[in-house]
Formats: structure tokens, sequence, C-alpha cells
């Protein structure tokens, strides 16, 4: 064996014990190439962080905009209600662990589905409820779970929750990430004097979110 392949031999040997010694790959956002992502509007987004935080299995969730027109929006803009975009919060999860049929549910259990342009005490376009979903499956289980909704007769109004096609998504201002962490006190006298809970509790009974 010539010396020149023995060197090409030690040099791709070097480079598997190099990839091998790598941790996996990671996006951007931290988590493993593996992770599917799931994106849901339920009003505030501060409200939606965290019964999606509390499920085994998510990895992350960060509050943005998404469903309008404007590039890089800001929290600003967006409230004006001018812009099309909806509040909405972003989750990445590990599909071996949980389910977007189970984000489905913690969704549906933390919105009012029977209102146009607001949930609870906030109001507008922007505050909408919608899934976004980001392929066929989601779209298709998103759907199956409204119409199953809408046929349960637990609702004498219609569900009106859009869904939608997931789009460009702006992560919103640092402040506005893990506020209900950041800010426990301001946070929970919002949702309270919003009366999510009361509703939420109102519509759902014992499966309501948000406790």
């Amino acid at each position: 064996m010539s010396a020149r392949a023995v060197r090409s031999i030690a040099a791709v040997a070097g480079l598997g014990i190099l990839l091998a010694l790598q941790p996996a790959a990671r996006s951007a956002g931290g988590v493993t190439a593996e992770a599917a992502v799931a994106t849901f509007a339920g009003g505030c987004f501060w409200c939606m962080e965290q019964p999606f935080d509390g499920i085994d299995g998510v990895l992350s969730t960060t509050s943005g905009y998404t469903g309008g027109d404007k590039r890089n929006p800001t929290y600003a803009e967006v409230s004006t209600g001018d812009t099309g975009h909806a509040e909405a919060v972003q989750v990445r999860y590990d599909p071996a662990r949980v389910s977007y049929g189970q984000l489905l549910e913690v969704f549906w259990h933390n919105i009012d589905p029977t209102v146009r342009d607001r949930q609870f005490c906030d109001r507008g376009h922007q505050y909408r409820s919608a899934i976004f979903y980001h392929d066929a499956e989601q779209q298709r289980l998103a759907e199956q779970s409204r119409q199953e909704i809408a046929d349960s007769g637990q609702f004498a109004s219609p569900i009106v929750t859009e869904i939608l096609a997931a789009g460009e998504f702006w992560p919103a201002e640092d402040y506005h990430q893990d506020y209900y962490r950041k800010n426990p006190v301001r946070y929970k006298f919002y949702r309270s004097g919003c009366g999510r809970d009361d509703r939420l509790r109102e519509l759902w009974g014992a499966a309501a979110g948000g406790h």
C-alpha cells in the first residue's frame, strides 16, 4: 500500500472519530434537528406559553407574530390590528414523546373557540384563535379535532377557530418571552383580570387549561 493511500485512510478514520465525538446537530433554537414545530394563536401569547411548557416532550416555546404581511413587525405595530398578524406561540417538540394530537388538546382547552377576533378581554384581529399547520398531516389532525369539537354538542355557538397554512413566524421582543416566569405577579393579575380562567372553566370544565 502506498504512503499516499495510508495517509488517506488515516484522514478518513480521523474524520469519523471527530464526527462521532460531536453532539447531534442542533437548530438555531437550540433543539435537535429531529424536533417538530407547531404554531398556535390563542389570544395573548403570554398565556399560551405556560400550558405548553408544562408538557413532557415540549422542548421550547416562543412568543411571536404570524399570519400577516409586514416583515419583522413590532409589538406596537401588531397591537394596532393593522398588520394582519396574530399573537402566536411556536412550540418545538419531540414527536417521540408528545404527539401533535396531544398538543391540539392543550390548545383547545386553553382558548375560547366560539368567538371571532378576540380572546377573553383582548379584542381585535391580532387576538384571533388559529392553528397554523406546517404540513398536510398537521392540517388533517387540526381539521379533524375541530370537527370533533363541533360535533360534540358541547357548545351552542359555532366553532370559529381558523386553520391556516403556517407562514413566516417573527419572534416577539425579548421582554415578551417567558413573561409568566419573569413577571409572575403581573402575569397572574393580568390573567385573572382578563377573566381567562373563569371562562375556560365555564367552557371546558375539569379539562380547562391554565391551572
